[in-house]
């Protein structure tokens, strides 16, 4: 198996510096950038697996940065920033990052995130190539291509974990999930954070969906429990 490499993105070398010591004791290869520019000519160059990408950054900011990549690749980004306003966190995951951690922040905990999320994205999915497309009433979730259509001719785009959310519930049509479940089943036993990520997670893949929380299509609300699918099997 291939070295997962790693794009540390950061406009402060001591930062770089100490988040990659950690990351290459844990076996990654990291590539560094310290400018929007810059992140982008690496993703392109270097095709990392993962991003850490931080928000304040010189050329471009790290939103642009996020949507630029969205608009060609889903390759799993964690979001670095200074500031931890929750209109911060939504528009971040909005754009379509994958995690988000606030500095100051503990460099094992973020090589942990990365190993969390890089496990996820690489082995989770494992079970999702051994099953076949998944059709619903105005929904197809293909786990061998990780597409989705709705409506059948409106392809949707996902980030990463956006997708291995909704095939985690689309896989049991019905079922209720609770938050800390889908935490688990989805980002993994190691999540480290607010349990509140998952309701951000839902309002964006909702919007993706083009469903309404008032009277969903594809994922319904359970008052105080959680969520789950609510779409019809064809």
């Amino acid at each position: 198996m291939s070295t997962q490499r790693v794009l540390v993105v950061d406009d402060e070398p001591k930062i770089r510096m100490t988040v990659r010591g950690y990351l290459e004791a844990d076996g990654f290869h990291v590539v560094e950038a310290a400018d929007g520019p810059s992140a982008l000519q690496a993703v392109t160059r270097d095709r990392p697996d993962l991003v850490v990408l931080d928000v304040m950054l010189p050329g471009l900011d790290g939103f642009q940065v996020l949507r630029r990549i969205r608009e060609a690749s889903q390759i799993p980004v964690i979001m670095l920033t200074a500031r931890d306003e929750e209109v911060d966190r939504l528009i971040g995951f909005t754009t379509g990052s994958d995690d988000y951690v606030t500095k100051p922040f503990s460099p094992r905990e973020l090589a942990l995130r990365v190993r969390a999320i890089l496990r996820r994205t690489d082995s989770h999915p494992e079970a999702a190539h051994e099953d076949a497309v998944l059709r619903f009433d105005g929904l197809t979730v293909d786990p061998e291509t990780r597409t989705v259509l709705v409506d059948a001719d409106r392809t949707v785009e996902l980030s990463a974990l956006d997708f291995d959310l909704l095939f985690a519930m689309a896989r049991a049509p019905g079922r209720v999930f609770t938050r800390r479940g889908l935490l688990t089943h989805v980002w993994g036993e190691d999540f480290f954070g607010d349990e509140r990520v998952v309701d951000v997670h839902i309002r964006t893949l909702r919007r993706a969906l083009g469903d309404e929380a008032s009277a969903p299509r594809f994922v319904g609300t359970v008052r105080t429990i959680g969520y789950r699918f609510v779409g019809h099997p064809v």
